[in-house]
C-alpha cells in the first residue's frame, strides 16, 4: 500500500509504462502504468488490435489465441485481452481455464492462429504476472515486430479504451480441442514398452497449472501416474510453499526431496507454475541432487541426437538436416554432442524466441537453455516445454533403471566420452530502480576494465554489444564465425580464461537481475577419478566466480 507522501513509491508505479521485454510484459501486480492490472493488460490488448487492424488486416480472420496461467488475476487478465480482441473485429480462440505456457504455443498452430497471448509470470515470484505474446509460428514474437506492436501499444491512452472494455460478452472460438491434441501429440512419441520396469516417480506443479497436463499425457502414453507433492498440486496463486517459485532456487525443491525419500521414488520432475520450465531430481549414494540445467540440456540432447542417429521418430526432421542449438551462456556440451553425432549445433542468445527459429530452412530437432528451458518437441511446440521434457527424462530414467544404473551414470559416461564440462551461476539482484542503476553501472565498469587474469589465467574478451556479430562461443573457450546466422547485438561479456574455463555476464530480460555463468571443461581419463575431477573444476569455477 502506499501513502499520497510516498514519492518514491509512486514514481515507481507512474513515471513511464512497461515496455515489452522478453517476448510481453511482465511485472508486479499493483496500480499504475508501471504494474500488471486490468488497464495495463487491456492497454496491450488495444495496441494489438490496432497494430492488427492497420498493419495486418489478414490476421483479423486467423485470430489470436488467448490462454492464462492460475496466477493472481490471470483470468481476469485473459477475458479482458480476448473481450478487446473480439470486439475490435479479430478472431479470438479461448483456452479453457488455467493451462500450461506451451499448451499455448501449441494451439497458436494447431489453430492456425496469427498470434498468440498467454498471461503468466513463469517462474517469477507470486507478486508478478505478465503477458506473453506469441506469432504465427508459434514461437515468441521477434523484432523488429515487437517494437512495432509496441508502438502501437503506447499509441493506446489507458483512459480512452474502447467503450465497456471491462464486462460484457463477446464472441470466441472454444480451443479445448487443442488441448486434447497437445496431449495426444506429446504422448504418440513417448508410449512406455510393454513389461518395462517403472519407476517410483514424484511430480510437483509448484502451486501451477502444470499437473493436470502432465497426469494426461503420462496416462495417454502409458504410464503410471505420479506421485503428487500433495501441497504444491493445485494452482494456488499465494505460493504459500514456495514465495519464489523457480525451481532453481535454494529450497524450492525440499518438499518433493521429501516426499520422494518417504515414497521410496527413484526421480523427481518439477515443474514452474507454467510449466515450459523442468527440473530435475536424482538419488544417488550421496542423497538426492538437483541436476544443473546443463546437465540435464546435455542428457535430453544425448537423447534426442541418439534416437536421431536410429531412425527414430523422437527427432525425425522430416528430411531435412538436423540442428540442435543453445545459448552463449549454456553450456559446451551439447556441441560436442552434436559434433560427434554430426549435425549442426547453433548457438543463440539467450532466450527461446532465438532458440526456437535457430534451425533456419533445417530442421530443429532440439533447442535447450541453462534456465531449464528444453525444446525436445519443436515440431510441436515452438517454445520450451516443460510437459514433454519431463516425458522424455521420464523415459530415459527408466532404461537406465532397467540397467541397474540412474542419470548420473549416464553423465559420468558422458564426461569420459566427451570430458567434464562444470558450469555453475550466480544471481545479483536489484532493488528498484536504484538498484538496477548499479548493476548497469558495474557491468560497464568491468566492460571497461577486464580483469587480467581468472583463476590465474589469462583473459580474453569477446563483448557480443561491442563485438562483431557473428561471433560464436565454441566448446573450449575458441571463437568462430557463423556466416549466415550471425549474433544480433547484446549486452553480454564472455571471458575465455585459458583453453577451456570462460565466464559470461549478461542482464536478465525479465527481472531486475545481473546474470553471472561460469563453465569448466576438462577431460576425464577414467570413471573412478570422475569424483576427484568434479570436484576439482567445481572449485575452479567458483574460484573464477
Amino acid at each position: 500500500l502506499l501513502t499520497a507522501n510516498d514519492a518514491a513509491g509512486l514514481a515507481e508505479r507512474f513515471d513511464g509504462s512497461l515496455a515489452f521485454g522478453t517476448a510481453g510484459i511482465r511485472a508486479e501486480i499493483g496500480a499504475g502504468p508501471m504494474r500488471m492490472n486490468r488497464l495495463v493488460a487491456a492497454r496491450v490488448a488495444a495496441g494489438l488490435a490496432r497494430y492488427i487492424t492497420a498493419s495486418d488486416p489478414a490476421a483479423a480472420g486467423d485470430g489470436v489465441a488467448v490462454g492464462h496461467d492460475g496466477r493472481t488475476n490471470s483470468a481476469v487478465f485473459a477475458t479482458d485481452v480476448a473481450r478487446i480482441l473480439s470486439r475490435a473485429g479479430i478472431r479470438v480462440a479461448l483456452l479453457p481455464g488455467p493451462l500450461p505456457t506451451p499448451v499455448l504455443a501449441f494451439t497458436v498452430r494447431h489453430v492456425r492462429a496469427a498470434y498468440g497471448m498467454m498471461v503468466t509470470a513463469s517462474h517469477n515470484p507470486r507478486q508478478y504476472n505478465g503477458i506473453k505474446v506469441y506469432v504465427r509460428d508459434g514461437g515468441q514474437l521477434l523484432p523488429p515486430q515487437d517494437e512495432d506492436i509496441a508502438a502501437a501499444i503506447d499509441d493506446v491512452d489507458p483512459l480512452h479504451l474502447p467503450a465497456g472494455w471491462a464486462e460484457g460478452s463477446f464472441e470466441f472460438a472454444p480451443a479445448d480441442e487443442s488441448v486434447h491434441a497437445y496431449v495426444a501429440g506429446v504422448a504418440a512419441r513417448g508410449r512406455a514398452a510393454p513389461g518395462t520396469r517403472r519407476l517410483k516417480v514424484v511430480h510437483t506443479a509448484l502451486h501451477g497449472v502444470g499437473d493436470g497436463t502432465i497426469r494426461a499425457v503420462l496416462d495417454r502414453a502409458g504410464w503410471p501416474a505420479p506421485i503428487p507433492v500433495t501441497a504444491q498440486q493445485r494452482p494456488d496463486p499465494a505460493f504459500p510453499t514456495a514465495h519464489y517459485p523457480n525451481p532453481e532456487e535454494p529450497g524450492v525443491l525440499d518438499l518433493a526431496r521429501e516426499t520422494a525419500e518417504k515414497a521410496g521414488a527413484g526421480l523427481v520432475l518439477a515443474n514452474d507454475p507454467d510449466a515450459d520450465r523442468l527440473a530435475v531430481m536424482v538419488p544417488g549414494p550421496d542423497g538426492w541432487r538437483a541436476l544443473t540445467g546443463d546437465e540435464l540440456g546435455a542428457l535430453l540432447g544425448d537423447a534426442v541426437l541418439t534416437r536421431l542417429a536410429r531412425g527414430e521418430p523422437a527427432g525425425d526432421p522430416g528430411g531435412r538436416p538436423a540442428v540442435v542449438a543453445t545459448t552463449v551462456v549454456s553450456g559446451s556440451l551439447l556441441r560436442r554432442l552434436a559434433q560427434a553425432a554430426g549435425v549442426r549445433c547453433v548457438t543463440t542468445l539467450t532466450g527461446f524466441k532465438w532458440i526456437a527459429r535457430a534451425g533456419g530452412d533445417d530442421a530443429l530437432v532440439y533447442g535447450y537453455e541453462q534456465a531449464l528451458g528444453y525444446a525436445v518437441r519443436p515440431d510441436l511446440v515452438a517454445d520450451k516445454d516443460g510437459i514433454s521434457a519431463a516425458l522424455l527424462v521420464l523415459r530415459l530414467a527408466t532404461e537406465e533403471a532397467q540397467r541397474g544404473r540412474t542419470l548420473r551414470d549416464r553423465l559420468d559416461d558422458l564426461a569420459l566420452a566427451h570430458g567434464l564440462h562444470i558450469t555453475r551461476q550466480r544471481v545479483l539482484r536489484a532493488d528498484g530502480a536504484a538498484g538496477l542503476a548499479q548493476l548497469a553501472d558495474a557491468v560497464e565498469r568491468v566492460r571497461k576494465e577486464p580483469p587480467r587474469l581468472l583463476a590465474g589465467q589469462p583473459v580474453t574478451v569477446t563483448d557480443l554489444r561491442e563485438g562483431a556479430p557473428g561471433v560464436v562461443d565454441l566448446a573450449g573457450g575458441h571463437a568462430e564465425r557463423s556466416p549466415g546466422q550471425p549474433l544480433p547485438s547484446a549486452d553480454v561479456l564472455i571471458w575465455h580464461a585459458g583453453g577451456g574455463a570462460r565466464v559470461m555476464i549478461r542482464p536478465s530480460g525479465t527481472e531486475p537481475e545481473l546474470k553471472i555463468y561460469a563453465e569448466v571443461v576438462r577431460p576425464a581419463a577414467s570413471r573412478a577419478g570422475l569424483a576427484s575431477a568434479r570436484a576439482s573444476a567445481a572449485g575452479q569455477v567458483e574460484q573464477m566466480l
